[in-house]
Formats: C-alpha cells, sequence, structure tokens
C-alpha cells in the first residue's frame, strides 16, 4: 500500500491537467509540462488527480508513488513555481548575469561563463560584506535541480574551511585541521 501514490493531488485554480494516450499535460499561468507514463491509472475528477494502479506487482507498486509525486511537483511547477538558492563561499568568489549567461569567478585561472536554458530564470544578488548568490527560478523542478546541481559541481565545498558553492541553508560536514 502505497500512502503516497494514494493521496489525490488538487488542482488549483488557472491550471488545467489533460491525460491523453499515456501522456499528461498540465497547463498553468508559469507554463506548460508534459510527462509519459505506463503501467498505472490516472484519473482527472472533482479537482483532484487520481493515481491508482493495477495489480500489485513491485514495478507497478513502485511507479504509484513516484507518478503521483511527478504529477504533484508539476502542478506545483507551473502555479508557484521552484525556485534554488547557491551560495557561494569563499574570497574572490563573484556571480554575476546577462541574460541567460551566467559568469562565475570561483578562484580558477578563468570565470565559467554558462549559458542556461530559457526556462530557467536566473538572478545573481551581491551585497558588500555577504556572499553573492545565485537564484534560479522556473517551472520545471528537475530542471532546476539539474542547472543547480551542475552549477554546484564546478567547486563543491570543502569540508576543512567550507570554501565553494553550496545550497543555501545547507549544513556542511566540516572537519578539524591538522592539530586536532
Amino acid at each position: 500500500m502505497s500512502r503516497i501514490g494514494n493521496n489525490p493531488v488538487a488542482i488549483p485554480d488557472g491550471v488545467t491537467v489533460e491525460v491523453k494516450d499515456n501522456v499528461i499535460t498540465v497547463k498553468g499561468k508559469l507554463g506548460e509540462l508534459t510527462q509519459e507514463y505506463s503501467g498505472i491509472d490516472i484519473k482527472v475528477e472533482d479537482g483532484n488527480v487520481h493515481v491508482a494502479r493495477s495489480s500489485d506487482k513491485n514495478e507497478q507498486k513502485a511507479k504509484h508513488g513516484l507518478y503521483r509525486s511527478l504529477i504533484n511537483n508539476m502542478i506545483k511547477g507551473v502555479s508557484i513555481g521552484w525556485t534554488k538558492q547557491l551560495e557561494l563561499v569563499g574570497v574572490g568568489y563573484r556571480a554575476s548575469n546577462q541574460g541567460q549567461k551566467l559568469d562565475l569567478a570561483l578562484g580558477f585561472s578563468h570565470n565559467i561563463v554558462l549559458d542556461l536554458a530559457p526556462e530557467v530564470k536566473v538572478e545573481t544578488i551581491s551585497e558588500k560584506g555577504k556572499n553573492p548568490i545565485v537564484k534560479l527560478t522556473s517551472h520545471d523542478k528537475q530542471l532546476v535541480g539539474q542547472v543547480a546541481a551542475k552549477i554546484r559541481g564546478f567547486r563543491k565545498p570543502e569540508p576543512y574551511k567550507g570554501k565553494g558553492v553550496k545550497f543555501v541553508g545547507e549544513e556542511l560536514r566540516r572537519k578539524a585541521g591538522k592539530s586536532a
């Protein structure tokens, strides 16, 4: 019995959900998302999306909660949107953007210039005395997470001083230095 899969997904005002030929399409004020599915039944009724499985095979049990979560993320994305914030911790680490180009100075001999997908909106916040913050916003949760992981991968936070690119609010595991 899947606790997550059995919960219905409420459809907010301004969002339309359409199920056709094993493809679910969600449209809202921020955009449109589609997802293919197989092995489960999806029904839209009474302002809710219901996900059901036809048997108790392991494959269908796994897909039951997965597709319910994906549909929930799609509905939240087109109505509210998803945001990830990255913090650049280190002396001389800077970030700036011109449109969809993100320019990062992360202590290498060259700046890293990253062209972002048009679905992802980027904003850089630089205040004196604080670490620069890169704010990524989109209606697609998977795409925002993928771009954020790529940016973080350029310079992961190291455990001794904590320098690198980290998510805002992320707790780093710190190690003691030589003297310990």
